[in-house]
C-alpha cells in the first residue's frame, strides 16, 4: 500500500510530533530542540506505539547535516577559518585528548573495560556536534563574530580529527583487542598517509578548481531566470559535493558540504543561495534531532544511572572546563572561554558513527552505547542552558572571583596601547571597534583622510597585524569596560561599532558614555528590531544593513536617471 511507506511515514510522524511536542517546549520557555528529541524517543524502538525507520530517519539527519554544514560555508571563508588556526587547532586537539583520557580513565578504573573500549569511548566523548554548535550560534546571533569563528573553526578541527580515528580504528582493532586483522606498523602508516593526501587533495581540489567552477556554474543557472533551477543548483552543489567527497577522498560528509559552501561563497550569489536553502536546512535539522531520541533507550537512566552521570560530567563539565582553560590560557576574554566552553558541552553525530563502528569491530560492549547516547541527549538538550548562563556566570565570576578579575586584568602587552602611541591617537580619536569585512572599510577611509583612530578587536592574531602595521589597536572584548579604557575612550571623539555581534552593543554606549558623555556613537545591525530598539534608547546614529544598501542604490539609480535625462535634453536640443 502506498501508505505504508517507511520513507513518507517516518517524515510524517517525525515532523508532526516533533512540531506539537516543539510548540509545547517552547511554551514551557525550554528549548524547542528538547521537544525534538522527546519525538524522537517516542517514535523510537525502545517506546511502546509507532516505530518509525531509523535507518530512513538517520539518512535524512544526514542530509539536513549536509544542508547545515553547506550553510555555514556560505558564511565562512577560508580566511576567516585561517585567522583563528592559533586557537582552535591546539586547543582543539588538546581538548580532544584531555576529554579522551578523562573518558578511558572513567571506563577502565570503574567500569574495567579493554583498552580498546575505553579509547573507543573517550574518543566519542571528545567531539561536539556541529549541528548543535550552529543552531545555538545561530539564535544568539554570534555566528559572524570572532567568537563564533572561533567555535566553529574550533569544532573544524575536530572534524577533521575524527575523519582520520575512523579510517585509523579498523586497521587498529587487531592490536586493541577487536575482530579487526590488525596488520603492522608500516600498513598503519601507510593508512595515515593516504588518508592524509586524500583530505589534503580534497581540500586543494576545492580551493583551486571549486572556487573557479562553482561560482561559474551558479552564475550560469542564474542567467536563466528560473528561481527553481537556482534551488536546485544550490541543493545539488551541497549533496553532491559532500558525496563525492566521501566516495572519492574519504572525507566526511560534513565537512565536504563545508567545504563546498566554502567555495560557492565566492560567487555574489552566495547570499541569496544561503536564503534558499534554509528551509530545507531547517526541516532536516529537526530530523536530525527527530533520529537522535530515536537511538535513545530510556531504560539505561534506571539501569545504570550513576554510570550515566558520569559520562554526562565528563561531557559537560570536563570538556568545558578544559576548553576554558585552554583559551584563557592563550590570552583571549572571559567571554570567549565560556562560549567555547559552552559550544563544547556536548557531543553528537561524530560520536553515533564511531561507537557504531567500534561496536562492529568487537571493541566496544553493548552498554557502551547505550551510554554515550544517553549522554549525547542530556547534554544536547542541556546545551541551551548553558549558553543562557554565560553572561550571569561572567557578572558573577567577576563581582566573586579575584582570580577572574586578575585574568582580565592581567599584564597582556596586546591589551593596551603601547607606551610609545603617538599623542593624536590618544585625543579626539575614532574608536572602531571591529575589524571586519565593514571595520576594515571604515579603517581604510579614515586613513585616507588622515584621521586618527584606534581598533578594537578580540582576534588576538589580528591584533598583532595591525600592530606590526603600525595602526593603534587593543586586544579584547568591547564590552569590558577595560577594553574601551585602553583605547582612551574618555577623550575620544566618536564610538564605531563595525561588529556584527550586536548583543553588547549597549553596554559599550554605556561604558563609552560614562567616561565620555559627549562622545558621537555609531552603530551598525541588520535586525529592523534591534535597530528601532537602539534609536529608542538614544544609542546614537544607527546603520540598518539593508536599509542603507537600499539608499545606496536609490541614489545611484536617482543620479543616473538625471543623466539620462539631461543628455536627451541635450540631444534634443541640438
Amino acid at each position: 500500500m502506498p501508505h505504508s511507506i517507511s520513507l513518507i511515514n517516518t517524515i510524517a510522524a517525525g515532523l508532526g510530533l516533533a512540531l506539537i511536542l516543539g510548540f509545547m517546549a517552547a511554551k514551557l520557555r525550554l528549548p524547542a530542540l528538547v521537544g525534538y528529541l522527546l519525538a524522537g524517543v517516542i517514535i523510537g524502538p525502545f517506546t511502546p506505539g509507532f516505530v518509525a525507520d531509523a535507518e530512513i530517519a538517520a539518512q535524512l539527519a544526514e542530509i539536513g547535516v549536509m544542508l547545515l554544514m553547506f550553510g555555514v560555508g556560505l558564511h565562512f571563508s577560508l580566511d576567516d577559518l585561517l585567522s583563528v588556526r592559533n586557537i582552535a587547532l591546539p586547543g582543539a586537539v588538546v581538548q580532544m585528548a584531555v576529554a579522551t583520557l578523562m573518558g578511558m580513565t572513567m571506563a577502565m578504573w570503574w567500569w574495567d573495560w579493554s583498552l580498546g573500549a575505553a579509547l573507543v569511548f573517550g574518543v566519542s566523548l571528545s567531539v561536539a556536534s556541529t549541528v548543535v554548535l550552529l543552531r545555538a550560534l545561530e539564535s544568539l546571533g554570534i555566528l559572524d563574530s570572532i567568537t563564533g569563528r572561533i567555535a566553529v573553526g574550533w569544532l573544524v578541527v575536530e572534524d577533521l580529527a575524527m575523519v582520520l580515528v575512523l579510517v585509523l580504528l579498523p586497521p587498529l582493532a587487531g592490536f586493541l583487542g577487536g575482530s579487526g586483522s590488525g596488520g603492522d606498523l608500516a600498513s598503519i602508516w601507510q593508512t595515515l598517509g593516504i588518508t592524509l593526501l586524500q583530505v589534503g587533495g580534497f581540500v586543494a581540489l576545492m580551493l583551486v578548481v571549486g572556487r573557479r567552477v562553482f561560482p561559474w556554474l551558479l552564475w550560469q543557472v542564474t542567467r536563466t531566470g528560473s528561481r527553481e533551477l537556482f534551488t536546485l543548483c544550490v541543493v545539488a552543489a551541497a549533496v553532491s559535493i559532500a558525496f563525492a567527497s566521501a566516495a572519492l577522498f574519504g572525507v566526511s560528509f560534513a565537512l565536504g558540504a563545508f567545504f563546498a559552501g566554502m567555495v560557492l561563497r565566492e560567487s555574489e550569489f552566495s547570499h541569496r543561495a544561503a536564503e534558499e536553502s534554509l528551509p530545507l536546512r531547517d526541516a532536516f535539522a529537526v530530523l536530525f534531532f527527530v533520529s537522535v531520541g530515536m537511538l535513545f533507550n530510556p531504560a539505561v537512566l534506571i539501569e545504570r544511572p550513576l554510570q550515566v552521570l558520569g559520562v554526562v560530567l565528563i561531557i559537560v563539565v570536563g570538556k568545558s572546563v578544559a576548553a576554558a582553560a585552554l583559551v584563557v590560557a592563550m590570552r583571549y576574554p572571559l567571554n570567549t572561554a565560556l562560549t567555547v566552553s559552552a559550544s563544547l558541552a556536548q557531543i553528537g553525530e561524530f560520536s553515533f558513527i564511531l561507537i557504531g563502528l567500534g561496536a562492529s569491530l568487537g571493541l566496544l560492549p553493548p552498554e557502551g552505547q547505550s551510554l554515550v547516547l544517553a549522554g549525547a541527549l542530556i547534554s544536547i538538550a542541556t546545551n541551551p542552558f548553558w549558553f543562557k548562563a554565560i553572561e550571569p556566570l561572567q557578572a558573577w565570576l567577576r563581582k566573586n572571583s579575584r582570580f577572574a578579575r586578575e585574568m582580565e586584568q592581567r599584564d597582556d602587552p596586546l591589551a593596551e596601547l603601547p607606551t610609545t602611541t603617538h599623542e593624536k591617537f590618544l585625543s579626539r580619536q575614532v574608536v572602531l571597534v571591529g575589524y571586519g569585512r565593514v571595520g576594515r572599510r571604515i579603517a581604510e577611509a579614515l586613513a585616507e583622510q588622515h584621521q586618527p583612530f584606534v581598533i578594537a578587536e578580540q582576534n588576538r592574531e589580528l591584533v598583532e597585524r595591525l600592530r606590526a602595521q603600525g595602526i593603534a589597536a587593543v586586544f579584547g572584548d568591547a564590552a569590558d569596560p577595560a577594553v574601551l579604557i585602553q583605547a582612551h575612550i574618555a577623550r575620544a571623539g566618536m564610538l564605531v561599532i563595525a561588529t556584527p555581534d550586536t548583543l553588547n552593543v549597549r553596554q559599550m554606549i554605556e561604558t563609552a558614555r560614562t567616561l565620555n558623555p559627549d562622545i558621537l556613537t555609531v552603530v551598525r545591525t541588520h535586525s529592523e528590531e534591534e535597530a528601532s530598539l537602539l534609536e529608542q534608547e538614544n544609542a546614537g546614529k544607527v546603520f540598518l544593513g539593508e536599509e542603507e544598501l537600499a539608499q545606496s542604490m536609490t541614489r545611484y539609480v536617482l543620479e543616473q536617471s538625471r543623466a539620462a535625462a539631461h543628455g536627451n535634453a541635450v540631444r534634443a536640443h541640438t
